[in-house]
């Protein structure tokens, strides 16, 4: 498990952008993480998303999985951003929104480890709220070099 003072060891991201609270699990030998964000209504961008039936904008749950998985990364490789490796999100497949994620809502951020290739990283992503997916897709990371 992982609290947010270590999460902030492997992510370069810091608030409002930070969208991993906690790691409930890490599995290094099956290279799969399961994490979560906590979602409130305290979070900038419910202001205009839409203020009378907030919900959390799809862009920012897919970067919360991208986040999950860049820690997968990070871990698998050892390294860390203080070491002079980011891991960008730069796209992804098979993306799908099932439901609304809304204040209030655990998102759970699930993440395995598929494949690797010069660079360029792929992982299998799940964003769910009670069991039920809000959000499903191959994220692709590339590993920079800064």
């Amino acid at each position: 498990m992982m609290d947010i003072n270590e999460i902030r060891q492997y992510l370069p991201h810091r608030y409002p952008f930070l969208l991993v609270d906690r790691v409930s699990e890490l599995d290094m030998d099956a290279k799969r993480i399961r994490a979560y964000k906590n979602v409130s209504i305290n979070e900038p961008f419910f202001e205009g998303h839409f203020p009378r039936h907030p919900i959390m904008p799809g862009v920012l749950i897919i970067e919360a999985m991208a986040q999950a998985a860049g820690i997968l990364g990070f871990r698998m490789m050892e390294t860390k951003p203080d070491d002079g490796t980011l891991y960008v999100f730069v796209g992804s497949d098979k993306l799908r929104f099932r439901q609304p994620v809304v204040p209030g809502d655990q998102l759970v951020l699930e993440a395995s480890f598929l494949s690797a290739k010069r660079g360029i990283w792929k992982f299998e992503c799940r964003a769910s709220v009670d069991g039920k997916t809000a959000c499903a897709a191959e994220i692709i990371c590339a590993e920079q070099k800064i």
